[in-house]
C-alpha cells in the first residue's frame, strides 16, 4: 500500500510565493483564482508549437518564423533529443516519477539533449530577459538525477523575443554548492504550507496584474 504523498514544490511556485505568499496560496494552492493574461496565453502557445516543431511534427506558423533558427539548432545537435520532458526528484535528490508519492521537486525541460557525459537543457522564454541562475541550476539538477552518466550540463534560456540566450554550465559540484543557499528559501515555502500562513505582500502586481480580488491590496499601489 502506497504511503501518503510527500510535500512537493516547483520553481514557479517558489517564485510566486516569494513575490506574494497570498497570491501564491490563492492561485497555486487553493486555486480560487486563475492566473491568465495575453502574455501567458502567448507563451503557452509558443511552447506548444515549438515542441511539435522540434519533434518534426509541425512547421512553424508565419507568426513564429523568426524562431526557426532555434528549432534548427536544437534538432541538429548531438545526442538523444527529448522534448517537453517532465522530471521529478526526491528530497535526497534521487530520480522518481512525476506523480510518485515521494516527489519533492518537479521540473520540465522544454528541450533536452543527452550525449554521453554531457547534456543540454533549454527553456524557451517569451518575455523580457531576466537572469535567473537558480532556475537554470534546477533544470541541470533534474538531468544529473535522471542521467547518472552525465557530468556536465549546459542549461540555458532562449529569449525568443530578444533573439539571444543566457546559458550557464554546471558540474555536479556546482549543483551541490548552489543548494546551500537555495534550501532555506524552499524551507520557508514548506513552513507556510504547514502553518497555512500566507500573508499578502503588496507590490507592483497589485494594481493591474493580480487576479486575487479578495485581497485588500488588489487594485492598489503604484509601484
Amino acid at each position: 500500500m502506497a504511503g501518503p504523498k510527500a510535500w512537493a514544490w516547483s520553481y514557479s511556485k517558489l517564485k510566486n510565493y516569494e513575490t506574494c505568499p497570498k497570491r501564491h496560496y490563492e492561485v497555486d494552492v487553493a486555486r480560487n483564482y486563475k492566473d491568465s493574461s495575453e502574455q501567458l496565453d502567448w507563451g503557452n502557445e509558443v511552447h506548444a508549437v515549438l515542441a511539435k516543431a522540434c519533434e518534426g511534427k509541425q512547421e512553424l506558423p508565419e507568426t513564429m518564423q523568426d524562431y526557426q533558427k532555434w528549432v534548427d539548432a536544437v534538432r541538429q545537435g548531438p545526442g538523444q533529443l527529448l522534448v517537453e520532458q517532465k522530471y521529478a526528484i526526491t528530497a535526497d535528490f534521487k530520480p522518481t516519477k512525476y506523480f510518485a508519492n515521494d516527489v519533492w521537486y518537479r521540473g520540465i525541460g522544454d528541450v533536452v539533449r543527452v550525449d554521453g557525459p554531457v547534456a543540454l537543457v533549454v527553456d524557451w522564454k517569451t518575455g523580457k530577459v531576466l537572469e535567473d541562475s537558480v532556475q537554470l541550476m534546477l533544470m541541470a539538477q533534474c538531468l544529473f538525477a535522471h542521467f547518472p552518466a552525465v557530468q556536465r550540463v549546459r542549461s540555458e534560456f532562449i529569449w525568443l523575443k530578444h533573439d539571444c540566450t543566457s546559458p550557464e554550465v554546471f558540474s555536479r559540484q556546482d549543483i551541490a554548492d548552489a543548494w546551500v543557499q537555495l534550501l532555506p528559501r524552499v524551507d520557508a515555502l514548506k513552513a507556510s504550507s504547514v502553518t497555512m500562513n500566507y500573508p499578502p505582500k503588496p507590490g507592483f502586481l497589485c494594481k493591474n496584474y493580480c487576479p486575487v480580488t479578495s485581497c485588500p491590496f488588489h487594485g492598489k499601489g503604484n509601484r
